[in-house]
């Protein structure tokens, strides 16, 4: 099965929807990153939630990039997403390993530790809009459920989970995020908390072979879901040869004529996708020549 998105609303318009499946990307960025279980589950979560986040955008150049940093070893997690299904993202270190949890479940709360999570939604303007809460459990679903009622004052579940093979491969990932509409009625939030108390699991569902829209048809039995949109979605990274000059440029002319002198080779390796470029004497003299032609 394609990895894919859909985004629904109940009849009576009192709570919209989103679930995504994302077995294939998250799996391609596993291989990618070379990423430990504990590694991969907290990206592979965050990679969902990111293009669930990034269907609420409003125009085609907008961006999201959700970005979680803690005590704990997994240091730093990162995804970006945008209104059109991609997304890329990292873990800073990726070849943590710990102990289960004391459920039996990879301990991914550990891994993260305490600290913050921050969302950046990118519209484009001079200035992003950037927000900003602690971490609750680190275990990201929780974290952003937290965000959403304190940051945009919305009533939001999410479930997001990553399940292995016997062989550390991807057996399904994914994620579902419902939220309450403000004129939406009790009668509404009672079958919703109570779907939402007998779910099992994203990867539950999954695993035996259910899609998107079985999924939030659990999640919203008794409130004839009616989908709107169906989207295919793919880990994707833009990142170029001109981008990395362009990055390179940002460290001054100082720093460039210290790097021509010394006469070395300058090997730039996308923290995202992992592809390398090599920058030599001649691209340093270049841009050096374009900021003195720029002052």
């Amino acid at each position: 099965m394609k990895d894919y998105l859909v985004r629904g609303l109940t009849k009576n318009e009192e709570v919209r929807a989103f679930a995504v499946t994302t077995k294939n990307l998250v799996e391609e960025a596993r291989k990618i990153h070379d990423n430990s279980p504990i590694a991969a589950a907290a990206l592979g979560r965050t990679l969902s939630a990111a293009l669930i986040m990034g269907d609420m955008l409003k125009n085609e150049k907008d961006l999201i990039t959700i970005y979680i940093q803690g005590d704990g070893p997994l240091k730093q997690v990162l995804a970006t997403a945008n209104d059109r299904g991609e997304v890329k993202g990292y873990v800073s270190n990726p070849d943590v390993i710990l102990p289960p949890n004391k459920e039996g479940h990879l301990n991914v709360g550990g891994g993260i530790g305490k600290g913050t999570l921050t969302v950046v939604k990118d519209y484009g303007l001079k200035e992003p809009y950037v927000s900003q809460v602690p971490l609750v459990t680190g275990e990201i679903a929780e974290d952003l459920t937290y965000y959403f009622a304190q940051s945009e004052q919305t009533p939001t579940a999410i479930g997001l989970g990553v399940l292995f093979n016997k062989d550390v491969t991807i057996a399904a990932a994914g994620g579902f995020l419902v939220q309450l509409m403000p004129h939406a009625s009790e009668k509404t939030v009672e079958i919703l908390e109570r779907n939402l108390k007998g779910f099992r699991s994203v990867t539950d569902v999954y695993r035996e072979g259910k899609t998107p829209e079985d999924l939030l048809s659990l999640v919203l039995e008794g409130l004839d879901v009616q989908f709107t949109e169906r989207k295919e979605v793919r880990f994707a990274c833009h990142c170029s040869r001109e981008k990395g000059l362009r990055g390179l440029a940002t460290l001054g002319r100082e720093t460039l004529q210290e790097l021509l002198t010394e006469g070395k080779e300058q090997e730039i390796t996308c923290e995202f996708c992992g592809k390398k470029y090599i920058y030599t004497t001649d691209d340093f003299r270049k841009i050096i020549e374009l900021l003195d032609n720029n002052r």
